[in-house]
């Protein structure tokens, strides 16, 4: 069997790099021929942006912040460069955000998880992502489709109807949640049908921990995961390997802090920002609101893009406190004015009725008086006064947490 889709999965890393930035100035100019990325990126020169550094001085664009400025501006907040009237598709994801799918084969970049899972030309698979609306079916079916695949569009739901069409048709792979392969496996044993035809899977939209995935293999359905968002397809997957989610060849990803776009070291814990090279639809550091870190080196299948972690929970971790939002970003804001502190956490408790703040920042010499001047700036900035506590370097979690609501619920 062939283990990679194509020869770009296994090239030399800096023959990728050197291509993908030889790329990105055209793409950036394309993209502000649309309005609104000619307003996102005003005063920004394409043809410089031609290295990592250059890219992270671009300003982010945040998905929390699409529905806003697609009301403002329908269908897409002027961010598309090609017009609805000339794309395959215009669909709806929770929001709610509207997403154009344009024309073209495998245009979700979905074909790679799918040849590293196992998929192959000949292979009838089960979809079982949403076809309603949502991008989901239509972005997996696209990579089965490319890789030769034929696809039976199942959506979630009906496990009746699904049992009879796998007892029939015998698809040899699964396309959806690992908890709804479990409901169709579980489905299958009560009513006696035969569903053993399925042995490969792509999961994702959920957690595969790794007591679910042993119970999925252990029951004939070897399965691996990917990671999409319907603004730029599959953004990263897993191989045989297991070590790790490889990214996408069609995108740069960059990992940051919190509320920021500031890279963070490699290996930190930090917000998945991606840059695809979609001729219809680009985006340009679109900041998904979502956490991961960078695994060192490359991975033992071959390909040799950079790997993630996968997702790691949510940046956005903005709460209230006393009435009053505090942001990730205006505690970045206080680490950029104090450049002696390194990794910070605010922790929100209660005591005596009333909300907490507490400031821990790892410090490794600090200096006489920096604990004040923290909290002075740290009021400056929220409006709101916390406790700061200073701490050697390493000694807060590197799970990209900037804020602990540890309030009791209710």
């Amino acid at each position: 069997m062939i283990e990679h889709y194509d020869a770009i999965e296994t090239r030399d890393p800096g023959a990728r790099k050197r291509e993908q930035f030889a790329r990105l100035p055209a793409t950036i100019a394309r993209a502000m021929t649309a309005p609104g990325w000619a307003k996102q990126l005003a005063g920004i020169d394409p043809k410089i942006v031609t290295s990592r550094a250059a890219l992270a001085k671009l300003p982010v664009l945040r998905k929390s912040e699409l529905s806003t400025l697609q009301k403002a501006n329908p269908p897409f907040g002027g961010f598309n460069v090609t017009g609805a009237g000339g794309v395959k598709r215009l669909l709806l994801s929770p929001g709610p955000i509207f997403e154009p799918e344009g024309a073209g084969a495998d245009w979700w970049g979905a074909a790679r998880a799918l040849y590293a899972a196992g998929f192959r030309a000949g292979d009838i698979v089960l979809n079982t992502f949403a076809y309603h609306l949502t991008p989901g079916g239509f972005i997996m079916e696209s990579g089965a489709n490319a890789i030769g695949c034929a696809v039976i569009p199942a959506g979630p739901g009906n496990t009746e109807q699904q049992l009879d069409a796998i007892a029939h048709l015998k698809p040899t792979c699964y396309l959806g949640t690992p908890d709804f392969l479990k409901i169709l496996l579980d489905a299958a044993t009560k009513a006696g049908r035969d569903v053993s035809s399925l042995e490969r899977g792509l999961v994702s939209g959920a957690a595969l921990p790794a007591s679910l995935r042993q119970e999925l293999g252990g029951r004939g359905v070897a399965v691996l995961q990917c990671y999409a968002t319907a603004d730029v397809g599959v953004i990263a997957y897993e191989s045989v390997a297991r070590e790790g989610m490889i990214i996408n060849e069609h995108l740069l990803v960059e990992i940051v802090r919190p509320g920021t776009g500031d890279p963070v070291a490699e290996g930190e814990v930090g917000e998945v920002v991606v840059t695809s090279f979609n001729r219809d639809y680009p985006m340009i550091r679109l900041a998904t609101g979502d956490l991961s870190s960078v695994l060192t080196g490359v991975s033992p299948c071959g390909r040799t893009n950079m790997r993630i972690k996968g997702w790691m929970g949510r940046a956005d971790q903005t709460t209230k406190v006393k009435g009053m939002f505090v942001h990730p970003g205006e505690i970045a804001e206080v680490t950029r004015r104090h450049p002696a502190l390194g990794r910070v956490r605010l922790t929100v408790t209660r005591a005596d009725e009333q909300d907490v703040m507490t400031l821990s920042a790892e410090c490794s010499a600090p200096a006489a008086g920096l604990a004040e001047a923290v909290g002075v700036t740290l009021q400056a900035v929220t409006k709101l006064r916390g406790a700061i506590k200073l701490v050697a370097p390493g000694s807060l979690p590197n799970d990209g947490k900037v804020i602990a609501d540890e309030r009791p619920a209710g």
